[in-house]
This record gives C-alpha cells, structure tokens and sequence, in this order.
C-alpha cells in the first residue's frame, strides 16, 4: 500500500491529523520549556534558618510556592484568610515536602484590622523576615534581615488596566469584573517600583513577576464549556510558567500580545520562584519579570514616577500609616 493510499484511509480522516498535529506542537512547547527557560531543579538555594511569608498559600501557585520554598529548608508562614483550608493546605504541604517548618497565620487581606492584626503577632514572633511573597506590610522586619526580597505576583493583564486614584475610596467609573483585575494588577506595577525605590540601600529588593495563564481551583466557578476550553486550549500553548487569576481566559487571549501560558500550579509557581531563589538576582529591584523569567517593561502608566508617588500618599492615607510610628 503506498503513502498516499495509507493518508487516506478512514483511520487517518481530518480529525486524526488534526490530533497528530496538536500533540506535535505541545511536544515541541514542552521541548522549547526544557531548553530555554529557568530550570528549578538546577537552583542550588538552601533555605535552612531563613523566614518566608506566602500570601494566599492554601491553593494554587501560593501552595506550590510554600511547598518549594519548605523543602528547601525555610521556616514557611502560610498567610491564609480560611483556617481550615489553611490547616488542611498545612498537612499536604508538610507531608509533601517532609518539612515540619510550617506555620499558618490567619489574615483576611480584605481588612485593614486583620492585616495589622497579622502584622504584629508576625513581628513578635519573627525578629527577622528574608522572603515575602505577595505581601508588603511587614518590610520593617524584612529590613532587619539585611538582605531580603519581596515579590509581587502581577499579571499581563496590568497592560489592560489604567489608573485612577477614585478607585481607591470606592469611587470613581465602575468597573467590570475584568477591569476590575487589570487595574488591580497595574496598581501593583506602580507600587512594586515605588516600593523599590523607597527601600533602596536596605538590603531588601522588591520584584514583580507575570506567572502567565494557570487552571486553579478558580475553575469551579466556571461552568463545564469552559472547563473544556480551558482543556482543549491547553494543547496549543507553551506549558511551563504561569498563573492567571481572575481574568476570563478568552479575553485574555485575544486581547493580549504577551505570549500566554496556560498550565497547572506546580508549573506556574516556577516564575515566582525564580524571583525567591536565583541567585543572579541578588541586588536586582524594582523590575517586572514576565512568564519566561525574563525582564520586561511594565505598562507606561506604571512607570511614571509622579503617578506612583500621588498613589503612594493616598495609599499612606488610606492605611492610616502616616499615622504609625
């Protein structure tokens, strides 16, 4: 039987070349991850006596972060809003990273009492705090560490949003559920670099990092179509850095110039940790890193730096932290 007679019997119909084809660009994404981007298992970094605080540790890229970042030795406070689901995230993390360093502390990141609340058991507790994943109210004690890192985990959806202070009180334009996440994230952007600048010759550097598109626990909420959109598109896109959030997927994708990344939380935890653990970082702030690991510009909204400095003030205002010693 010759080629031509074999391509065209039944078995090999549309369907299975178009099968054939898929399978063969994932393959080929998963080859181009292992070559070119950031390898964990390559980073040496040992945590033994160091202190990290991860935000939003019961799931997703926060859990896989806390799981890393134990395994390697750190003393792990697993920030979570949920006592059960941060006990039961605490039980998987310690069993999976055989590491009995774990601490959970409940802080609802919605309410300024609760984060001061947190805030202050987390300084009694902790003279000294080296690692700080999503969470900036504790630099004090990062500062006493003497050498430190911060790291903010944004989006490439901040390209989508735009700043206006009225959003801080409550006010100004409304905002759809998108928008809502696209400004948010932005407002990150501005205030990672403000950050940065603030704490310059402290030791403690101050990052963001784009994890890329992720499927998370988050797609519970979603009905099955998506839950097979988010399978199928899964094929088509690079698997190995990422972590979406709460931004639709399809407006994501075809609304965005950045590449996209759609995998699961082990693999979108690896930017974040990047920022945590590589040690070519070391003094590096103040930059945006996307999905690949590599330094990019933030939207031009965040980088002015008259922006950043009126959003601070009302930022300081609205905390009250003008008024703390």
């Amino acid at each position: 039987m010759s080629l031509w007679s074999l391509l065209n019997t039944p078995v090999w119909g549309p369907g299975s070349v178009l099968l054939i084809l898929v399978l063969l660009l994932r393959l080929s994404v998963q080859v181009w991850h292992k070559l070119y981007l950031w390898d964990l298992q390559c980073c040496s970094t040992d945590l033994t006596g160091k202190i990290a605080v991860v935000t939003g540790a019961n799931s997703g890229i926060g859990k896989a972060v806390s799981q890393e970042l134990a395994r390697r030795g750190a003393r792990v406070i697993l920030a979570c809003r949920s006592r059960v689901r941060g006990q039961r995230a605490l039980a998987e993390i310690q069993a999976a990273s055989k590491s009995n360093r774990l601490l959970l502390g409940e802080v609802d990141l919605s309410s300024m009492n609760s984060i001061r609340s947190f805030a202050q058991w987390l300084l009694q507790e902790y003279h000294e705090i080296h690692l700080l994943v999503n969470n900036a109210a504790v630099c004090g004690a990062l500062q006493r560490a003497g050498s430190a890192r911060v790291v903010n985990v944004s989006s490439f959806r901040q390209a989508h949003g735009y700043i206006d202070e009225e959003h801080l009180i409550g006010a100004g334009r409304p905002l759809t559920f998108n928008q809502n996440y696209d400004c948010s994230k932005l407002l990150l952007a501005s205030f990672t670099g403000k950050l940065a600048q603030r704490l310059q010759g402290t030791g403690v550097t101050v990052n963001s990092v784009d994890p890329g598109v992720v499927y998370t626990k988050i797609m519970r909420h979603f009905s099955w179509p998506y839950h097979f959109l988010f399978w199928l598109l899964s094929f088509f896109f690079k698997v190995g850095s990422g972590g979406w959030g709460r931004a639709l997927l399809l407006s994501a994708l075809y609304s965005s110039s950045s590449p996209v990344s759609l995998q699961d939380s082990k693999q979108g935890a690896i930017p974040v940790l990047y920022l945590c653990l590589a040690k070519e970082l070391d003094g590096i702030s103040g930059k945006h890193f996307n999905s690949s690991c590599v330094i990019t510009l933030p939207p031009e909204a965040a980088r002015d730096c008259h922006v950043a400095q009126s959003l601070w003030n009302t930022s300081v205002r609205l905390t009250n932290l003008d008024k703390v010693d």
